[in-house]
């Protein structure tokens, strides 16, 4: 495994991230458990989950994710073994925390409270803010990004954001701080705002990045890299489209698509991009879902890719991408189709 170092701290974290958000939706607390000895023992040290999981987000499951890594840390007292990522969820349901919640100094604070409990442990290794107060163009939405915002405000309010995370900093609670499912001018913002007053800097930024979600490139590729702040790749098999095991209008049993009403990228052109995809990887001799992990994790701005699975065969499959290296051709053939298909919705 792979070892990269998260922004500019002292953590090296394995350069694939296990994702939990199954957890207590699709997957038990024994399944869960499993799956983080199995990742482990792979030389995966880092976890990645949110207060919002299991998903889809429901008032039933919200809160659960984080409550199943508590037990296993409880059980095994290996939490200085694993680097644990987690989040605060910004404007939603209003069963989140039982209000609705927003990102900013009460209910970062409240938030991070209810995090700890469930997760039976005393820090967070890296807090992320979810998604940002003025809205997202991500989680399957086409680019329809209109955020009617007044700049001052939104301005104070990641003053306010960076000085309640950088108090929970001093006090030990929370480690380093990150973003998610945010654009190139607000990482700029908050990475100014830092160095200006000299508040936390954000190491790391997670956004969905896969072979049908490439809205990372380029300004977002070029402000990470020239600032070091690297992505950590959501959803890199597009929620297991990447797969294969939805097209011509099939849906597993137990998989994904089964709890969505309507599942992202459900439409011709992505299923032809995965058609396309799927080729080059027979043509090849790969399996489709190990090259397009391994494409993810090969870029260079990416930091850790998050892989997430519902079985352990699945799992052990993806883990195993860690050991396939792309060719010339098999990069030529991808951007064939990347070229043919670039923004699939």
């Amino acid at each position: 495994m792979e070892y990269r170092r998260l922004g500019r701290t002292d953590i090296e974290v394995s350069a694939l991230c296990l994702g939990t958000m199954t957890w207590g939706e699709q997957n038990t607390e024994a399944e869960g458990h499993e799956q983080i000895d199995y990742a482990l023992s792979q030389g995966i040290n880092f976890l990645d989950t949110a207060e919002m999981y299991a998903v889809p987000p429901r008032a039933e499951t919200y809160g659960r994710t984080e409550e199943i890594i508590g037990t296993w840390l409880k059980k095994t007292g290996r939490r200085k073994d694993i680097i644990l990522a987690s989040k605060v969820a910004g404007p939603g349901p209003a069963w989140i925390r039982g209000k609705s919640a927003t990102i900013d100094r009460p209910n970062i604070k409240a938030a991070l409270d209810e995090s700890l409990e469930r997760l039976q442990t005393d820090y967070i290794d890296l807090y992320q803010l979810h998604w940002p107060n003025r809205g997202s163009y991500h989680f399957g939405r086409q680019w329809d990004f209109t955020p009617g915002f007044e700049r001052e405000e939104v301005i104070a309010n990641f003053v306010e954001v960076l000085e309640t995370l950088g108090e929970e900093i001093k006090a030990g609670r929370i480690r380093h701080v990150g973003l998610s499912n945010e654009s190139a001018w607000g990482m700029m913002q908050y990475l100014q705002l830092a160095e200006a007053r000299q508040l936390p800097r954000m190491v790391s930024i997670q956004n969905e990045y896969s072979l049908l979600c490439r809205l990372f490139e380029p300004d977002l590729v070029e402000a990470s890299m020239a600032e070091n702040c690297g992505l950590l790749a959501w959803s890199p098999l597009a929620s297991g489209m990447l797969s294969g095991k939805y097209r011509n209008g099939q849906r597993p049993a137990g998989s994904r698509w089964t709890l969505l009403e309507k599942p992202p990228r459900d439409n011709p052109p992505a299923h032809e991009a995965v058609n396309q995809y799927m080729q080059v990887a027979e043509k090849h001799g790969l399996d489709v879902c190990q090259m397009a992990l391994a494409f993810v994790t090969s870029r260079p701005f990416v930091t850790s890719n998050i892989i997430g699975a519902t079985t352990m065969a699945q799992l052990k499959t993806n883990i195993a991408s860690a050991d396939v290296t792309l060719s010339e051709a098999v990069l030529d053939d991808i951007a064939d189709v990347y070229r043919r298909h670039p923004m699939p919705y």
